[in-house]
């Protein structure tokens, strides 16, 4: 048994509490917020396996350099003189290529489809009780032939690797959604996906932590982690120290800024992401990503979510009402007869999602700090990865073979 501190609170952290306590370990969960809000908790809940391109992709800086000026566009990049900055896009720039895309396509698939089943086999435990799991795929709506023509490329090298995937037309869409009217020329379904209510899980899942003995600590700010011979020998917070024989950092945006004090150079940036609830019935019954708005609709428990936007302005939880009225705006477009009222606007959230420059997370041991183990990185696919992620760490801990090969995670590897 080892004593491990988790560094975040997020679906990661969280996740890689959950097995590590299932192997034996005693474990303490240190977050600087009370966890109730954030990235896990704002996201659009979806298990994707078919999300196989990672976002450092050909045309994505030319894109972003085209909307940098736009703070209302779908992929914001806030001019400023940063280095770190500046140094994660020229990372970013060097990864989008064609062939490190085509690298990356299987090894997001796996990790996907294990996290899928990870999710799978954590309700069928009932250690969460009963929670909202659901395999209706995801529907990807076009309006235009353009966006067909590159959502079928996708949708083909997914068939390839044998995920599930069908086209529907206009009619077809009306027979799978007929309670509500849908302006696009149909949809490619990827009926490998699923999806989920995050702000239903995240609860359950710290209640049960907290029923088996894992010690968590809210409102408490890693404040600093002092190295001795290789190793972290003491993690201090703002309410006080903490020593243990692992560390896991799974403090997602801000993992990058802890990274630096252990003279470690993690290339990250925060990721904004937006999302609007609307409480009332609108007969949406179908996960949907409106691709020409580029934002995703979600029917979760009680409520339908539409999420989406990425905006890179660095750590801060301003919340710009501009990119907010896009995602109502952008739905509308979709569904014409939907009207987001100022007051369900009013009440939108933002989290920040850690983005690395290749598109993949970062798992695995530190090369320099012997009792180091990261968890971060995962951009928009954090709450889809949550589970293998901490699967994956309970794994690397005991230094047991892996579910899946993890060297392309690994968090010092080199972007040039």
């Amino acid at each position: 048994m080892k004593n491990i501190v988790i560094i975040g609170g997020g679906i990661v952290g969280l996740s890689a509490a959950y097995y590590l306590q299932k192997d034996g370990h005693q474990v303490t969960v240190i977050d600087k917020s009370d966890i109730t809000s954030g990235a896990s908790f704002v996201n659009a809940g979806y298990l994707t396996p078919s999300h196989i391109i990672p976002m450092a992709s050909p045309g994505k800086i030319t894109q972003g350099l085209k909307w940098m000026f736009n703070s209302a566009s779908p992929f914001y990049m806030k001019p400023r003189m940063d280095l770190d900055f500046l140094k994660w896009s020229w990372y970013f720039k060097k990864s989008s290529t064609h062939a490190k895309v085509e690298k990356a396509i299987p090894v997001i698939k796996d990790i996907n489809l294990l996290s899928r089943d990870l999710f799978e086999g954590i309700k069928a435990s009932g250690d969460l009780g009963d929670f909202q799991l659901e395999r209706k795929g995801l529907l990807m709506f076009y309006k235009t032939q353009k966006t067909y023509d590159h959502e079928m490329e996708v949708a083909q090298k997914a068939s390839f690797l044998g995920l599930e995937v069908r086209e529907l037309d206009k009619s077809q869409l009306s027979e799978i959604e007929p309670n509500i009217k849908i302006d696009a020329q149909g949809a490619i379904h990827y009926e490998c996906d699923g999806h989920t209510t995050p702000t239903e899980i995240m609860p359950k899942m710290l209640q049960h932590l907290k029923d088996v003995g894992v010690d968590i600590r809210t409102n408490e700010e890693v404040l600093d982690l002092a190295l001795k011979s290789g190793t972290i020998d003491t993690i201090t917070t703002s309410k006080g120290d903490y020593r243990a024989d692992e560390i896991i950092l799974a403090a997602g945006s801000w993992s990058g800024r802890l990274s630096k004090q252990m003279k470690i150079d993690l290339p990250l940036q925060a990721g904004k992401g937006y999302r609007i609830n609307v409480a009332r019935p609108l007969g949406i019954t179908m996960p949907a990503v409106l691709m020409e708005s580029s934002m995703a609709v979600t029917p979760m428990k009680g409520f339908t979510r539409f999420a989406g936007t990425m905006e890179f302005s660095g750590i801060n939880d301003h919340i710009r009402r501009e990119r907010v009225e896009a995602i109502a705006a952008g739905a509308q477009k979709f569904y014409p007869e939907l009207e987001i009222t100022s007051e369900e606007k009013a009440e939108a959230q933002a989290g920040m999602r850690p983005v690395t420059p290749d598109g993949l997370p970062y798992i695995g041991k530190s090369r320099k700090i012997k009792n180091l183990t990261f968890a971060t990185g995962h951009a928009m696919m954090g709450w889809s990865l949550g589970p293998a992620t901490g699967k994956l760490v309970s794994e690397i801990v005991a230094d047991k073979k892996t579910s899946m090969d993890v060297s392309a995670f690994h968090p010092e590897r080199r972007f040039s």
